[in-house]
């Protein structure tokens, strides 16, 4: 199997609140999608082993992925460890996505920055020759970085992508998460309220009802100005 783009989170769940808007707009597009978490995402507060697989079963289902898959890594105690590195460097080396995806590079939740690592290390080591690692090498041409951060700071996206013809089917990818989201949360306005929130204020900073910001390390190249809002 190949991929065009594999979306790397630290967690199920990560990749449903800051990157499912892209991955809809890809799959409508005919590209193949993938998202690799790395870790269970357990123990949580209302979630168990089981809630969490079935949750991203049916998050994978209204998504429409091409391929889902967990690397198994500690949480709550990820690190950028050579072992992980390599893990991760062979699941490159074996789906060949063209892009990856990962979380912004800066966040309070030490288990992000740890995947953020991760991505851009083992994005080197795919390519490499010489090596004991399984597959032919492979190098990802870009790394873009989704928000899902646990820090109160604006972000300051590199371009906001409009996801208004998929929020409703992100909003219910999100939802399929109800452990993380809605069991035990007493709040008003709602989570899932509060992101509906967010979606909008990116959507009037491009014009549009609903985006999703995304930025990158590298400097975005342009084949035609006809793309831009």
């Amino acid at each position: 199997m190949s991929l065009d783009v594999l979306v790397v989170a630290p967690h199920p769940d990560d990749a449903e609140l800051g990157a499912a808007g892209a991955i809809l707009a890809l799959k409508a597009a005919g590209k193949r999608v993938g998202v690799l978490d790395l870790t269970s995402g357990e123990p949580t507060p209302h979630g168990s082993l089981e809630t969490r697989r079935a949750e991203t079963e049916s998050a994978t289902r209204v998504l429409g992925l091409d391929w889902r898959g967990n690397l198994n890594l500690p949480n709550r105690s990820l690190e950028p460890t050579l072992e992980a590195r390599q893990q991760l460097a062979e699941v490159f080396r074996e789906l060949r996505p063209v892009w990856l995806c990962a979380p912004y590079w800066e966040d309070a939740h030490p288990d992000h920055t740890a995947a953020t690592r991760l991505v851009e290390e083992a994005r080197f080591w795919a390519k490499l020759t010489k090596t004991s690692m399984a597959g032919e090498p492979w190098h990802p041409s870009r790394i873009y970085y989704y928000y899902c951060v646990h820090l109160r700071q604006l972000a300051r996206p590199a371009f906001v992508l409009d996801i208004s013809d998929y929020w409703d089917r992100k909003a219910e990818a999100i939802a399929c998460f109800q452990s993380q989201f809605v069991t035990g949360r007493d709040e008003t306005p709602s989570f899932l309220e509060r992101l509906r929130d967010e979606a909008a204020f990116w959507g009037k900073m491009i014009g549009r009802p609903y985006g999703e910001p995304w930025t990158t390390r590298e400097v975005l190249g342009l084949s035609t100005l006809e793309s831009l809002l």
